[in-house]
């Protein structure tokens, strides 16, 4: 049995301990965090799991094989380079890290060490996500066109990354499985309203070599939560409504058709399609159960994750160049290719 140890407890930690703790396959063996307090809540929670203020406790413990970080990005390079010279296989919170170099360090430590390094992109693993990728690689939405996304909400205002890392990272990773490539070039416009705060609303443009265009407005600062993407492809065309109780995912028949045919040229050079609607069936299995079974396979098998190290360096990449770009009010900036996996 798989034994796993988190670090951290504060916003995402506690679903990661309950997720890590109801599988079967896995033992939740320890749990740090410096307050005292939250590791009270664990205690009351879980009473056969250790509790440690310390960190270095669950490195040096032989019998834990695997380490979870959900702590603040800035300690996840420091934090996940010591779990992986521990010989542990690690789980990292997204972003992966603050920068692409720590982030490289990270995936080449891994792999000197053949080790797991799993990171916690949620939304590959949901059905929705699952079923867009299944359409596209069956060739139900052909070419991909753009791809269009408003992650919107009030709050929650946070003081160590922007509302890119925090929202648009997302998109990032969705777009980067969807599509099987990076973007060649991205350009992004953001505003601070409040001093001595990151930027709490941004739009981000992103330029594919394939033709795709991708575009994602995110923001703190609505009056509203709307968690809504709009997939456009030569074939059909997708509406992913995260907050949907139900029908998350809706799949249209529709798109438009050119000629330059001389004979029809004079009817008309655009033609629109418009044909059915629906509503595919969805796993509905949490998300993050579904990743938590995967990272196990991956521990057990030696397989990679499906956003392991390469893709979360990927995401830091284009995470990166959005903010240079924004910091330099929509200058465009160039991306190095590496093609996803």
């Amino acid at each position: 049995m798989i034994r796993i140890g988190v670090i951290g407890y504060g916003y995402w930690g506690p679903n990661l301990v309950r997720n890590f703790a109801e599988l079967g396959r896995a033992r939740l063996a320890a749990v740090a965090d410096l307050d005292p307090k939250k590791l009270d809540l664990v205690a009351r929670r879980f009473p056969a799991v250790k509790t440690t203020t310390n960190y270095q406790d669950l490195l040096s413990d032989p019998e834990i094989d695997a380490i979870a970080v959900a702590t603040p990005v800035n300690t996840h390079f420091e934090l996940g380079m010591a779990a992986l010279k521990a010989g542990k296989h690690v789980w990292l919170e997204k972003p992966m890290t603050e920068t692409s170099l720590q982030a490289r360090k990270l995936v080449d430590e891994a792999d000197k060490r053949k080790l797991i390094l799993h990171v916690d992109h949620t939304f590959i693993y949901t059905g929705a996500v699952k079923k867009m990728k299944e359409l596209v690689k069956d060739g139900e939405l052909g070419k991909m066109l753009y791809y269009d996304s408003t992650r919107v909400n009030l709050g929650l205002f946070q003081r160590d990354v922007s509302v890119i890392s925090d929202l648009a990272v997302h998109d990032f990773s969705i777009l980067d499985h969807l599509l099987g490539e990076q973007p060649n070039a991205v350009s992004a416009g953001g505003i601070n309203h409040f001093p001595g705060t990151p930027e709490n609303l941004a739009y981000i443009t992103l330029f594919y070599d394939s033709g795709a265009i991708g575009h994602v407005n995110c923001s703190w600062l609505a009056p509203v939560k709307v968690r809504t993407v709009l997939v456009g492809g030569a074939k059909k065309m997708f509406v992913y409504d995260d907050l949907q109780p139900s029908e998350k995912l809706k799949v249209y028949d529709k798109g438009v058709s050119f000629t330059d045919d001389p004979a029809q040229i004079y009817q008309m050079r655009v033609g629109y399609r418009t044909g059915d609607m629906w509503a595919p069936k969805l796993d509905e299995a949490e998300a993050l159960r579904v990743e938590g079974e995967h990272f196990l396979d991956c521990i057990e098998t030696g397989k990679p994750s499906m956003t392991d190290g390469r893709l979360g360096l990927r995401v830091i990449e284009v995470l990166e160049a959005a903010t240079s770009s924004m910091k330099a009010r929509g200058e465009t900036i160039h991306l190095r290719q590496e093609k996803a996996l």
